[in-house]
């Protein structure tokens, strides 16, 4: 297949998701006012633009490893529940004596030791994944299905089923605070996405992923290390949902293990699927990005115009349909093309 061929296809998988999402602000600029403006108070930027892709964030990073786990052709439904045992941990780490009635604050903790226990939780829980799937050889949907139900049921253990506050300013830095006027959440999507674009574009390794996710019985004759790939993409996803779950935790100013990341899997696979990673394969990062936008600027639509929030789940069913068949070749084909049976009548 020709360089040019491939562009062209990459162009029409991200073609539709930028104009769905093109389409709902535009919606948005006629019908909600001052839905474009954008501020700067103090050196930071505000305005709803800026409220849609900061509340976003979550589910962003969240994206970003479930599209290299869809490109090996797995699935990934335990990252609500590894952002639950994130935020748990952190809150924990912060106020250990909290579940057992003691309120009173002991020694700070180093923001070094809030931060990197529960991401080396994540990406141990993502490890377990890729382990379940890559060498015991279950099917991802059942594999990582075992850890969102489990998963939450350790965050509650972690938390004795009570709702952990806390005050530690550096940490809610991560959830509230600004760089570059910009809200820190943003700047860690960014980051994150600039790293695992320069790892899977600047490097083989996209190459690697894309052909597990086409064909693994080739790519390991071809010599690629399928089975590390794996691992290596279940445990990414653990991470990005791990760092999710602390900017959720630190936003917030607690752990709640019974609602921290509930049902944001489902969220997760729509924007991929929206943004046309359909399966194992090639993958577009930035279609993926642009699928989480069309979801949150739909819940933000939905919500300002006075819409029940219960609908929410409705319109977002409506958009991944429409998309998803769009993006089909052969739903396009049926409204481009004739079929052979009727040019031959039409002869």
């Amino acid at each position: 297949m020709s360089d040019r061929r491939i562009n062209n296809e990459n162009f029409q998988k991200l073609l539709w998701p930028l104009v769905a999402l093109g389409l709902i602000l535009l919606f948005n600029f006629f019908f909600t006012p001052g839905f474009l403006n954008v501020e700067v108070k103090d050196g930071r930027l505000f305005g709803s633009l800026i409220d849609i892709v900061n509340r976003g964030a979550p589910v962003m990073l969240l994206t970003i490893g479930m599209t290299l786990v869809f490109a090996t052709g797995g699935i990934d439904l335990s990252v609500g529940a590894v952002i639950a045992i994130s935020g748990a941990l952190a809150a924990t780490i912060i106020r250990p004596d909290y579940v057992k009635g003691v309120l009173e604050y002991g020694e700070l903790r180093p923001l070094f030791m809030v931060v990197s226990i529960p991401l080396l939780v994540s990406m141990a829980a993502g490890l377990w994944n890729g382990l379940l799937v890559a060498i015991i050889g279950i099917q991802p949907i059942i594999a990582t299905l075992i850890l969102m139900v489990a998963g939450r049921g350790i965050a509650q253990l972690i938390t004795q089923g009570q709702i952990v506050v806390f005050i530690h300013e550096p940490f809610q830095f991560i959830g509230s605070g600004f760089l570059f006027g910009l809200p820190f959440p943003i700047s860690i999507v960014i980051f994150m996405c600039a790293l695992t674009y320069l790892l899977t574009r600047k490097t083989a390794l996209g190459m690697f992923i894309e052909a597990v996710g086409a064909n693994p019985v080739a790519s390991r004759f071809m010599g690629v290390k399928e089975r590390l790939i794996k691992i290596s993409v279940y445990t990414f996803s653990g991470l990005c949902s791990g760092i999710a779950g602390l900017i959720i935790c630190a936003d917030i100013k607690a752990a709640d293990a019974n609602h921290a990341g509930f049902l944001l899997e489902l969220d997760a696979i729509a924007s991929v699927i929206i943004g046309g990673t359909m399966w194992g394969g090639r993958f577009t990062l930035i279609g993926s990005i642009a699928g989480t936008l069309i979801i949150q600027s739909l819940t933000t639509t939905i919500l300002t115009i006075g819409i029940a929030p219960e609908v929410t789940l409705v319109f977002k069913a409506v958009v991944i349909i429409c998309v998803a068949l769009i993006q089909s070749e052969d739903f396009r084909r049926l409204f481009t093309h004739r079929s052979p049976q009727l040019k031959a009548k039409s002869s």
